[in-house]
């Protein structure tokens, strides 16, 4: 796979919930869950099932901050 994002975090798939039109897949990154929300199409063509490796690819243009209260 070549592709020219760099934030590219390797980890296993621990659960793949699927929802009316998105699906909620969550990665092990080392000890850390990451969640991304993709189409079911999504799923369904990258075949993702609990226990594969795949990587999470994070593509952001904004970084936000906040405070409580």
């Amino acid at each position: 796979m070549k592709i020219s994002a760099r934030n590219r975090l390797k980890g296993r798939v621990i659960e793949v919930k699927k929802g009316a039109t998105t699906a909620h897949v969550r990665l092990d990154v080392n000890g850390t869950t990451v969640t991304a929300s993709i189409t079911n199409e999504a799923v369904d063509e990258l075949g993702l099932k609990v226990g594969q490796d795949a990587y999470a690819i994070i593509k952001a243009s904004d970084v936000m901050v906040g405070l409580d209260g």
